[in-house]
């Protein structure tokens, strides 16, 4: 994959208009030259479902969470048997997976874009106040036109940028190691990797110490 590639995350649709406004969403991404990848929609695995949407986030510069309706509650209770129990009514809740990938690729510091159907319940990282802006919009065309959605759109891809390569600008090769600095070293490991060298480091450092306090004696 390249600069191109968008991770998208998003449940299975529901209905038709679900459908149609994930695909419209599919195509303006396309026309601002950029490649949406959703597991199960348009990118498939051998590997359990955690572990693809994994090394498909790695892949990608950037996340766009799309929080569609995907339970729905006429009335309930919030908080139930205690003294703060309130009653809720017409809850609409989205996916769990919403809240599963974004927090993935915040903390591999992909730009996220936050969209939010009209009625889903605000809560966990789709609330606003986060690292991101969250538009919650209605399921039609015209949503992802208005001129806040161009604005937060334009936004998001300039963090993109800051992301990696330019968009549609292809990389002659890899990064070579021996230009690269600590910093930018350390950062390509992965935890179990970066613990490894800690270790050996540490055991290193250690035996550095026996060794002097031996030719001090």
């Amino acid at each position: 994959m390249d600069s191109k590639d968008i991770f998208i995350s998003v449940g299975g649709t529901a209905n038709d208009q679900q459908e149609r406004f994930v695909s419209l969403l599919e195509d303006r991404l396309r026309s601002e030259g950029l490649i949406p990848h959703t597991v199960g929609r348009n990118t498939f695995s051998v590997e359990a479902p955690l572990r693809t949407v994994e090394q498909l986030i790695d892949r990608c510069v950037g996340t766009v969470v799309v929080a569609l309706e995907r339970t729905y509650f006429p009335e309930g209770l919030e908080k139930r048997g205690g003294g703060r129990q309130k009653a809720l009514g017409e809850i609409r809740l989205a996916t769990p997976w919403n809240h599963i990938e974004a927090a993935m690729s915040y903390v591999r510091r992909k730009p996220l874009l936050v969209i939010v159907e009209e009625g889903v319940k605000s809560e966990g990282l789709l609330e606003p106040g986060y690292d991101w802006y969250v538009q919650t919009v209605p399921l039609n065309e015209t949503a992802l036109t208005t001129k806040e959605f161009n604005g937060v759109l334009a936004s998001w891809k300039s963090k993109l940028l800051e992301n990696g390569p330019p968009i549609g600008t292809p990389t002659d090769s890899a990064i070579s190691p021996a230009t690269m600095t600590v910093a930018q070293l350390v950062g390509t490991l992965k935890p179990a990797q970066l613990w490894s060298l800690l270790t050996a480091l540490a055991a290193l450092i250690a035996g550095a110490f026996a060794l002097g306090g031996k030719l001090l004696t």
